[in-house]
């Protein structure tokens, strides 16, 4: 991969960790309970006395050292885009929502937030992963066990989210039912965008681009 192909992954991904980042605002915004990830992190985060930006960026170093020792082929600049930015992203989204926009909480507006925080949310997340420059440090785990057991990735990835809700629910985290339908329908989604849009557009992109 030359450096101007690397340029131009790394934009994609960028722009895919701000669309997944505006997903989960917007999840949040709407109280509806974010994905279970980001759930448990803002629960653990607010026991500790830690913003989501901060406390997400520790735990995503811890789990990139194990990624490293186990799955290092699923490192690259994408993985330090998404764990150093991710969290940040989601804090300010929240702001912006907060802040420049006055929305009305009921059971129709809380239906639109958790249908268009979940698509976009899934949609950001199979479009950094799919400029191929490296997992988050979450992503990576799933792909890291399927290598070593050869189980559906779908059914590793439903395990992990489901063991997150379960954290997030300990600590307080904002579960609910976007909670659960990220956490037993973000592997689907994240596989029929990579296949329908992500994976074809950004080939596409870097092909015109570098040629």
């Amino acid at each position: 991969m030359n450096i101007k192909e690397t340029i131009i992954r790394s934009l994609f991904a960028l722009l895919g960790v701000a669309i997944l980042a505006f997903g989960a605002a917007t999840l949040r915004i709407g109280q509806v309970g974010l994905d279970p990830y980001t759930a448990a992190n803002i629960g653990i985060g607010e026991t500790l006395g830690l913003s989501l930006g901060v406390y997400q960026l520790i735990i995503n170093i811890v789990i990139l050292i194990l990624v490293f020792i186990f799955g290092r082929k699923y490192i690259g600049i994408g993985t330090v885009i998404n764990m150093v930015l991710t969290g940040f992203f989601i804090d300010f989204f929240t702001w912006m929502y907060t802040n420049l926009f006055s929305i009305e909480l009921n059971l129709i507006t809380q239906a639109a937030l958790l249908i268009i925080g979940v698509v976009i949310f899934t949609f950001g997340a199979s479009f950094y992963m799919s400029a191929k420059l490296g997992n988050a440090p979450y992503d990576a785990i799933a792909p890291i066990i399927v290598d070593r057991t050869n189980l559906s990735y779908r059914l590793i990835r439903v395990s992990q989210d489901v063991f997150f809700v379960i954290l997030a629910f300990i600590f307080g985290g904002p579960v609910g039912v976007g909670t659960v339908i990220n956490a037993f329908f973000t592997g689907p989604l994240i596989e029929f965008w990579n296949k329908k849009v992500s994976e074809p557009l950004i080939e596409a992109q870097v092909k015109k681009q570098t040629n």
